[in-house]
């Protein structure tokens, strides 16, 4: 398999969502009047299946093409039943999310959850936006449970400014929130647990109060958890995230810089978070399906060699060590 995967993108409807996937992305959003706070780029689950855009699979669902061709999209070893194992996502987040915590794996199985590491890169966001991620150094787990009743939990966690560039590796366990005027690109376990322990007086697209799981919440967070740092944004080639789950490159080229990915070492997800490439090595006579603009997420099979080319100055993510 000499092609690179591209995916149709799942839309999520999200109460803290809007339009900027459209204006900065250029995408076309669903006219449907509502929020959109999410774009599923690549997933492989039960209830949501990326299907392939374009090329020879052109139509196929993620978890056919890979029951089909797992070897040579995995590799040899790979378990063709076994789900992809990262999923990725755009996340527009006008308003502030939920404050929430993802179950540790020793948690997991006992609230019949999944464990889920993520890690956030900003794309773009207003001027004064934050992040949350942990805890305040020194807070406790009764001064915790006492702030969740008082509805005071802003004391307690860490929240930090963040620019354009900037990442952060949120590990299961984490106490985290992402404030609003952020687009963030989210590289993930394949997960879609979340315990929500507050909601800042929010309600959902329903009018309605949504969901909290403060039990599952306490029982997941880890209270030595003290005030996380970023890893801030620099034009220059480094590991942003290094995790038991993957592993994230981050790749500046400057216009006629190639990036060269060997055949036969591992599948990998390359991702344009600023710029545009082109595929040399693409066997394709339309050139504009072998180039990839800002926004796009696809997967770069074992079987494949590939080189891709900035036609303009350009920032690339590689994920890659999930196999």
């Amino acid at each position: 398999m000499t092609q690179f995967l591209r995916f149709r993108p799942l839309y999520q409807d999200r109460v803290w969502g809007g339009r900027v996937l459209e204006t900065s992305l250029g995408r076309k959003l669903p006219a449907t009047g509502k929020p959109v706070g999410e774009s599923w780029e690549i997933v492989d689950r039960p209830e949501a299946q990326s299907v392939v855009q374009g090329g020879k699979y052109d139509g196929l669902a993620i978890r056919a093409l890979i029951e089909r061709h797992a070897a040579d999209i995995m590799g040899p070893k790979w378990d063709a039943s076994r789900a992809f194992p990262i999923l990725v996502k755009w996340l527009d987040c006008r308003e502030r999310l939920s404050l929430q915590v993802h179950p540790p794996a020793s948690v997991a199985p006992e609230l019949k959850g999944e464990p889920k590491t993520e890690n956030w890169y900003i794309a773009d966001c207003a001027e004064g936006a934050n992040l949350i991620v942990g805890l305040r150094r020194g807070v406790t787990r009764e001064e915790f449970e006492q702030a969740v009743k008082n509805l005071t939990l802003e004391n307690c966690v860490h929240r930090f400014p963040v620019s354009k560039g900037d990442s952060i590796l949120v590990h299961s366990g984490q106490i985290h929130a992402i404030d609003g005027g952020n687009l963030i690109l989210e590289i993930q376990q394949n997960s879609d647990t979340t315990y929500r322990v507050y909601d800042w007086g929010r309600v959902g697209l329903d009018g309605k109060p949504r969901q909290m799981h403060v039990d599952e919440s306490i029982k997941s967070i880890k209270w030595d958890d003290f005030e996380p740092k970023p890893v801030r944004g620099e034009r220059k080639n480094a590991v942003i995230a290094d995790a038991n789950e993957f592993r994230i490159r981050r790749v500046p080229l400057a216009k006629g810089e190639k990036l060269r990915v060997a055949a036969g070492e591992q599948a990998r997800i390359l991702s344009v978070v600023d710029g545009a490439v082109r595929e040399t090595l693409s066997s394709s006579a339309d050139d504009t399906a072998a180039t990839l603009t800002r926004g796009e997420n696809v997967v770069l099979p074992y079987a494949g060699g590939f080189a891709f080319e900035a036609t303009e100055d350009s920032l690339l993510l590689l994920t890659e060590n999930f196999g």
